[in-house]
């Protein structure tokens, strides 16, 4: 199933250019399901799939329904231990979503979509009206962070225990978890692997919607960079609301000119990787299907499923040291000679972060794992087995692309007969 995520700065149409691009996904012959949390006029308000054509379909999220259907569920399974402490249970009446439940919400339905009972509906396209910008790229990463969390918490060799769990309850005078709770995790941990593996497909793309001005140049530039910490595709830049170029108004002319500035830079910086589509300002907001037509947002592309590559690494070449560092090998300062015993001298682990300054930058290992924070984005990222048997030597960010020097330990790597 090909999948667009629909994704931009507040206020810049993002809903407006996912109905858009439902619609001419569906023109094009393709069974689509365009799935939102925000009212589209004219369209079924339903949290189910509603036939709005003879090939688009569009679902509501609502998000109070989920968090009300989830809190009385978890109510249910922990009755023991809410009847142990005299607790009350909350009528579904009285409860009101909190903060984050929009996000869960559509996690949710995502996973129906890619795994859950929608996947079995035919659908050749799914669009989804996501949040913005900012809200987006941090709900995109939410699926990895939440399963590294649980393994964490409740992690599965626990479980091997449970047989003991009625002595360990006499002897501390209190219930151990239950197995619900184990159960519950590992659920959970189904359906977001499930929504992490349609975040990471080669044929799920963000579809980025802006208006053009220094705002949204600057948002586009920090999302750009957390977009490849992420892993994350776009297929293409909707540049929204773009006026006329020549007017004989000195106000309109004015402000022509300020986007045509900043397309400048659009077209410079994304183009030819990530396309960017220029939609007329029609006027007045785009409500017909005639309006939606006008804009001449493209159907999306076809795209080959399977899990797109993960950051990668390259073995470094004899001499290809930073400059100003000295060589770890027998060839001196600035240079590199041959690992011993059949070791690499050094390995580097390359990632490109386009946007990236080096004052926003840290970087920290910790066993497995490489702790990655660069501005506003945060990932935890394991590194390659091989990786594993090393140290890490330094790091350098030359030219948009983070390179990260390792060196093989030799107490680690294997030695050649």
């Amino acid at each position: 199933m090909r999948t667009v995520l629909v994704s931009g700065p507040g206020g810049a149409g993002r809903t407006t250019l996912a109905v858009a691009t439902a619609l001419a996904a569906a023109a094009s012959g393709r069974r689509t399901l365009l799935v939102s949390a925000e009212p589209i006029p004219g369209f079924p308000a339903g949290p189910e799939p509603t036939a709005v054509t003879d090939r688009l379909d569009h679902a509501r999220i609502d998000s109070g329904a989920h968090f009300r259907a989830e809190l009385t569920e978890l109510q249910e399974r922990a009755s023991s231990v809410l009847d142990l402490v005299g607790a009350g249970r909350l009528d579904g009446e009285e409860l009101t979503e909190l903060p984050g439940s929009p996000q869960l919400a559509l996690l949710h339905t995502l996973h129906r979509a890619a795994a859950g009972d929608w996947s079995t509906a035919g659908y050749d396209t799914l669009v989804v009206d996501l949040p913005p910008l900012d809200q987006a790229l941090a709900l995109l990463a939410l699926p990895e962070q939440l399963r590294r969390y649980l393994r964490r918490l409740l992690p599965a060799e626990r479980q091997a225990a449970r047989a003991l769990r009625p002595v360990l309850a006499q002897l501390a005078g209190v219930p151990m978890p239950a197995q619900w709770l184990y159960e519950a995790a590992a659920r959970k941990d189904e359906e977001l692997a499930a929504v992490q593996a349609l975040v990471e497909d080669g044929s799920t793309t963000l579809r980025l919607v802006a208006e053009p001005g220094p705002a949204a140049e600057d948002a586009l530039r920090t999302a750009r960079t957390g977009l490849a910490l992420y892993g994350l595709r776009a297929d293409l830049l909707v540049a929204n609301r773009v006026l006329p170029r020549h007017s004989s108004d000195p106000w309109f002319a004015d402000l022509a000119a300020q986007q045509e500035k900043c397309l400048g830079h659009w077209h410079e910086e994304w183009a030819p990787h990530v396309p960017v589509h220029e939609a007329a300002h029609l006027g007045r907001d785009p409500r017909t299907a005639d309006d939606l037509a006008a804009l001449a947002v493209p159907a999306p592309d076809e795209r080959e499923p399977g899990r797109a590559e993960d950051p990668w690494w390259i073995e470094a070449e004899p001499g290809e040291e930073e400059p100003g560092e000295q060589g770890a090998g027998e060839g001196g300062p600035g240079e590199e000679g041959p690992g011993e015993e059949g070791r690499p001298a050094v390995l580097a682990w390359c990632l490109p972060l386009p946007g990236a300054v080096k004052q926003d930058l840290r970087l920290v290992r910790r066993g497995e794992e490489l702790l990655l924070t660069v501005g506003p984005f945060h990932r935890i990222i394991k590194v390659a087995s091989a990786l594993r048997r090393c140290t890490v030597s330094g790091a350098a960010l030359t030219d948009g692309v983070l390179r990260v020097r390792f060196t093989p330990d030799p107490a680690l790597w294997p030695r050649t007969p």
